[in-house]
């Protein structure tokens, strides 16, 4: 039996380990080979260094890295595909090995031609970036065919490379967006166009920005629809649409609006600066609020697509950024408030400060009320859900673990004083940034601790559960079995493999059925037997 089993474990192993070096090592000989022939490429290419050149050592270290990692990465790769069956198709493996050559390949390969074509606006020839563009858009376009192929495709790990593609070129489209808007704004404002691009006129760098921002809108239209990404649900998409869509998007538009009505305010009530350097920064923050509620909105759209669970999800996470930032402005409120009683510090920065946080807690509070609905009914199969439950949880643990770090730190400020430290001087200065702290953190940590006892108020108590633990002993087919156990029974099921009896035969008991058989049970653990014909025989254990 023991021999039997090591020889099952070995035969697994084995194809496992193989496949995991294989692809690794053909990884890594793919993109050392990309690399040189990317630099042979480059010198056939620009027209100042030809081949007999002082760059020996850069020459040779292309012509080794083609002509040697080059043949055999052909070779492993020609070995390895003649091999592809059905296991190797759907081995961790050889997905994860396409998912990310494929999304190395796309940045690499998008990147070099986007510097490219921005080079070109000012008259300047990349060569070696356009040679890494060709190189790798070639191993790109080579892995997406082994992707679509139709019976040699992975068939795990599929979604990987849209999802990420998708990410990457949303990415791309809205730092060009961001900057060519950014751009466009400062000049109409007079800013910094001139002081950015010394030299340049300001359409250069708004035209870079535009490619840049135009070839991420391809790459994430390729993988968005073209590929389907939009119609993925679960896992890596999923979080990609909450994380990158929802979270990074709201956080690029608070922070846009309020760094705007900051400066507005500013420009109104505290005229210490310059018009110029109050608004040096704008046009960036207009640009950033624009672009990051132009993705937010798509994506929110998209998310009410989804399940309930990836809507309540999004407004979670809605809900988190605008706390974050609600929270700031209080803390900052209350920072400025206690400034003005300092005697060493100035009025004019303490207004600063109020202005500042006025315009956090102004920008981001709507968007914590709006998403989180505080006044509003909570139904109570929203309050049993796991992500509010946890939301909760980690809100109020990390404010509470904050506010008691504060707190420290104003004690020993405190006692640092009453000690007598001659470097203690002007108290108030040096605990108002620390007691603003504690009052956001405080008021985040009461509040959600009060909304997380009345969710628990709110759901229903489950009934004890009679049977705690159920030991199962079946055939080679007992997962039916298993699953009409929990839901019958609510137990943790551990299973049990009979050699003597074959599969269990029969369809799984009825709910009704395993009701009438564990009804009497006072035990809270059971042993079960699963024979024959669907026999089940059920033992109470002691404790």
């Amino acid at each position: 039996m023991s021999a039997e089993a090591d020889s099952s474990a070995e035969t697994t192993t084995q194809p496992t380990a193989r496949r995991v070096v294989v692809f690794t090592l053909l990884f890594a000989l793919v993109i050392i080979a990309a690399i040189g022939l990317a630099g042979l490429l480059n010198r056939l290419l620009d027209r100042s260094d030809l081949l007999v050149s002082n760059d020996v050592p850069g020459l040779a270290r292309a012509l080794a890295f083609t002509l040697i990692a080059g043949p055999l990465a052909a070779v492993l790769w020609w070995v390895q595909w003649r091999r592809l069956g059905n296991a190797e198709r759907a081995s961790v493996a050889w997905g994860l090995y396409v998912a990310l050559m494929s999304t190395v390949s796309l940045i690499v390969f998008s990147s070099a031609l986007l510097v490219t074509a921005a080079a070109l606006v000012r008259s300047d020839w990349q060569p070696n970036a356009f040679a890494t563009g060709l190189v790798w858009a070639g191993v790109w376009v080579w892995h997406r065919r082994m992707s679509r192929h139709a019976d040699k495709a992975p068939t795990r790990l599929r979604s990987v490379a849209p999802v990420l593609g998708a990410v990457f070129g949303l990415l791309l489209f809205a730092g060009g967006a961001l900057t060519a808007l950014s751009s466009l704004i400062d000049t109409a404002l007079g800013g910094l166009a001139a002081a950015v691009t010394i030299g340049d006129p300001w359409w250069r760098l708004t035209l870079q920005a535009l490619l840049w921002s135009l070839g991420g809108a391809v790459v994430w239209w390729l993988h968005w629809f073209r590929d389907d990404a939009r119609g993925l649900r679960g896992g890596l998409a999923t979080v990609a649409l909450i994380v990158v869509g929802i979270a990074v998007s709201v956080a690029f538009t608070l922070a846009g609006a309020g760094t705007v009505l900051y400066r507005v305010l500013r420009l109104t009530f505290d005229r210490t600066e310059s018009v110029q350097q109050m608004i040096e920064t704008l046009g960036f923050a207009l640009a950033a609020a624009a672009i990051g509620a132009l993705v937010w909105a798509y994506h929110q759209r998209q998310a009410a697509l989804r399940s309930a669970a990836v809507v309540l999800a999004t407004r979670i996470v809605t809900a988190a950024v605008g706390l974050i930032g609600a929270a700031s402005g209080v803390g900052v409120i209350v920072t400025a408030l206690l400034a003005t009683l300092a005697p060493s510090f100035v009025g004019s920065d303490a207004r600063t400060l109020l202005l500042g946080g006025l315009s956090a807690l102004v920008v981001s509070g709507p968007a914590w009320w709006l998403a989180w609905k505080p006044a509003a009914p909570v139904d109570p199969a929203e309050a049993a859900s796991a992500g509010r439950r946890l939301y909760l949880v980690l809100v109020f643990g990390l404010s509470a673990i904050a506010a008691i770090v504060t707190l420290l730190v104003i004690g020993y400020r405190l006692f640092e004083s009453a000690l007598g430290d001659p470097n203690a001087t002007d108290l108030l200065t040096r605990v108002r940034a620390p007691l603003g702290l504690l009052v956001a953190t405080g008021l985040v940590a009461g509040y959600h601790f009060a909304i997380w006892r009345r969710d628990r108020a709110l759901v229903p108590a489950r009934p004890p559960r009679r049977i705690q633990r159920i030991v199962l002993v079946a055939g080679t087919d007992p997962q039916p079995l298993v699953r009409a156990l929990v839901d019958a029974t609510g137990a943790t099921v551990t299973l049990l493999r009979r050699a003597d009896v074959p599969a269990h035969d029969a369809a799984a008991p009825t709910a009704e059925e395993l009701a009438r058989i564990f009804g009497p049970i006072t035990a809270a653990r059971v042993l079960v037997v699963a024979g024959k014909g669907g026999r089940l025989e059920v033992i109470p254990l002691q404790d």
